[in-house]
């Protein structure tokens, strides 16, 4: 696999992970998208915000507002391109701590690749569902919830041997890589490898030419099989967390 020649901006990257990972809800205040999917994934329930409010501390009271009605701690998602500019100051003065900085990785596909027992699928079976859920549950009895995410834009569930699986996403040239996931007694065997090139190949043949793919900093391990099939770092965020108490 080749490397990426080109890669694009922070800006390209929030719009693919916000229309890969679709919220139940989003309201649009101005420039700042508040996202909701009753507390499942941070990327869900957050805010992205995208262009500057005309009043920074009404569009902070507001979307405080908004989650704490749910229930839910208020979290903003900040790349780059987060605006206003300062934003990040401003939110960590407030209180705001620092959770799970993320790295966007993109590369070519460039193939060729096999399928090599790999099963992809135009649906999550429950069996795929058991496999990502046993290792990315953390939400409770909320599977459902998370299904209506993984399958609110049309994708590929891609599954080996019952014990490794992952979603790619076609989005025009770009192929997004998600939901990867390997049980814990099947690692170290380069199953999450096989499920990468399985979906890369898949996405090839819905006319993708890019692939990207977001994974959170400390995961090490991770992100050297990424960077050793062929993706390169470009972009990322960070999320800011604050649970706001009503009163």
């Amino acid at each position: 696999m080749t490397r990426c020649p080109t890669i694009p901006g922070p800006r390209d990257l929030d719009g693919l992970v916000a229309a890969a990972w679709p919220a139940r809800s989003v309201q649009d205040i101005g420039g700042w998208l508040l996202r909701q999917a009753d507390g499942v994934t941070k990327r869900a329930n957050s805010v992205l915000p995208q262009s500057a409010p005309q009043d920074l501390d009404a569009a902070l009271a507001r979307a405080e507002r908004f989650y704490t009605d749910l229930g839910l701690p208020t979290v903003f998602s900040l790349s780059d391109n987060a605006r206003p500019e300062g934003l990040d100051g401003v939110l960590e003065a407030r209180g705001y701590e620092v959770v799970d900085p993320t790295l966007g990785m993109v590369a070519d596909i460039a193939g060729p690749y096999g399928r090599d027992g790999v099963v992809v699928a135009d649906e999550p079976s429950p069996e795929w569902l058991d496999v990502w859920w046993s290792v990315d549950g953390r939400y409770d009895h909320q599977l459902p919830v998370a299904t209506e995410i993984l399958t609110g834009v049309p994708a590929g569930y891609a599954s080996l041997d019952g014990v490794a699986v992952g979603r790619g996403v076609p989005q025009g040239e770009w192929l997004g890589i998600y939901a990867m996931a390997v049980a814990p007694e099947a690692r170290r065997r380069g199953l999450g490898r096989r499920v990468l090139r399985a979906l890369l190949g898949w996405g090839r043949e819905q006319g993708c030419e890019r692939a990207y793919l977001v994974v959170v900093e400390r995961n090490a391990p991770a992100r050297a099989m990424y960077a050793a099939e062929g993706f390169t770092e470009s972009g990322g965020y960070h999320y800011r967390v604050k649970t706001v108490t009503a009163g």
